[in-house]
């Protein structure tokens, strides 16, 4: 369990709790200005439109709930880093990752006198609340087991949502015309994650929503960019094929 902290700050714990309300809060008053138009929108992730992002956002932030509800395994084996690992991404895994946001995006009939893109927004502020209801009656070290099988700490599992949550808010803000709303904290929980709480090289003079950005894909790097990570390797997560 040493290399699931080692590199980055155990100050970012309670942090990481922070952040997943902050973003949570964030895109919910997005979430409520939306028309029924608007979820119609594609997305930078194809072939989601909003609606199907939202879902899948939206039973992300959620799955801590059920996570909780079962057994603990004995011990941490995954932090989050570990998490966003290849085995993450391959071919089945991203197919399947489509269908069911697609499937959950289509589920219950929207309630009568609502509208599609109002019954979205709830649905979305119920998962999460859920799930930040459920974490704070649990410590930090509580051990948990994803759908994929990883026994992890409910803090490093929270940093993933914390991404997931941040990332695709930034595609969100893409589909719907409109400036990224990534939170200070977010931001910070998102970039120690990706840099192992190494600084970035010299010359790069990213902030941290650059740094996201570029680091997951939804920015391309510069020629100058490349050549200064060539010539100062720097050893980093990156999630460019991360959906």
């Amino acid at each position: 369990m040493e290399g699931l902290t080692k590199g980055r700050g155990r100050h970012l714990v309670p942090l990481a709790g922070t952040a997943f309300r902050a973003e949570c809060v964030r895109l919910a008053v997005v979430l409520a200005t939306l028309t029924d138009a608007d979820l119609d929108r594609p997305t930078p992730c194809p072939p989601w439109a909003v609606r199907d992002l939202v879902a899948h956002v939206r039973t992300g932030a959620g799955r801590l709930v059920d996570m909780l509800a079962a057994p603990a395994p004995p011990r941490a084996e995954v932090d989050a880093a570990g998490y966003f690992g290849p085995a993450k991404f391959t071919p089945q895994v991203d197919a399947d990752r489509i269908a069911d946001a697609r499937r959950a995006a289509r589920g219950p009939a929207t309630p009568t006198g609502s509208t599609e893109a109002a019954a979205t927004a709830a649905a979305f502020t119920a998962a999460w609340r859920a799930t930040d209801a459920a974490v704070r009656t649990q410590p930090a070290d509580r051990v948990v087991r994803t759908r994929h099988g990883d026994p992890m700490t409910v803090h490093e599992f929270l940093v993933t949502r914390v991404v997931e949550v941040g990332v695709h808010g930034l595609d969100l803000a893409v589909a719907l015309h409109r400036g990224p709303w990534l939170t200070p904290a977010a931001a910070r929980v998102v970039a120690d994650l990706f840099t192992g709480g190494r600084p970035v090289p010299d010359g790069l003079g990213w902030d941290r929503l650059t740094l996201v950005r570029k680091t997951t894909g939804r920015a391309p790097l510069t020629p100058a960019e490349r050549r200064i990570i060539t010539a100062h390797p720097w050893p980093h997560l990156s999630l460019t094929a991360q959906r």
